[in-house]
């Protein structure tokens, strides 16, 4: 696995060794000992899996009670994937990442707990794929709005389209309002 760092150091892109031929590929996607070593020290208590149509937006979310950290990347098309650091204390505070996963480059982005994480669907559709520190609990999740003009995050939208959002997400709110962490 090799290691990329970002312009926030908590959050990394992990891409792992591939080995394939005309018959296809194996490659490891996860290994305890290894991520404790040399990303994070955590241990993942619940994997997600979600399939999202062309021009979703899923995000951003948090949870300020059970914060999860999250290993995501996606198995089929391509996502535009998005961390902001919610931690007061941090020197990176209300700055963001954003990273295009796909099922070609098979990287993977580590989403430390403390940070709002996001994605929207750039392919015909995507599966995501996610290891979580800590089970989700929607009494405790908050809705960071996406298109927030704080934070300015650049995301790749269709030309002429405006994405789809959920309910939870149109009421995300403004980075200036969100409940942060310390």
């Amino acid at each position: 696995m090799h290691i990329i760092d970002t312009a926030i150091a908590d959050v990394k892109i992990l891409t792992p060794k591939t080995f394939g031929d005309e018959r296809g590929f194996f490659m490891e996607t996860f290994r305890d000992d290894w991520f404790k070593q040399h990303v994070a020290n955590v241990s993942f208590v619940q994997d997600n899996h979600s399939k999202s149509a062309q021009g979703i937006l899923r995000g951003l979310h948090y949870q300020l009670k059970q914060p999860q950290g999250k290993l995501v990347r996606v198995v089929s098309g391509e996502v535009y994937d998005v961390a902001v650091d919610m931690r007061q204390s941090s020197p990176t505070f209300g700055q963001w990442v954003g990273v295009l996963l796909s099922a070609e480059n098979k990287q993977q982005l580590w989403v430390p707990a403390g940070f709002a994480h996001g994605f929207y669907v750039t392919s015909d559709s995507a599966e995501f794929v996610y290891k979580c520190t800590d089970y989700y609990a929607p009494e405790h999740e908050r809705s960071l709005l996406w298109s927030d003009s704080e934070l300015a995050i650049t995301w790749p939208i269709l030309p002429g389209t405006s994405p789809s959002l959920s309910v939870k997400d149109q009421q995300g709110l403004p980075f200036a309002q969100a409940s942060r962490f310390e």
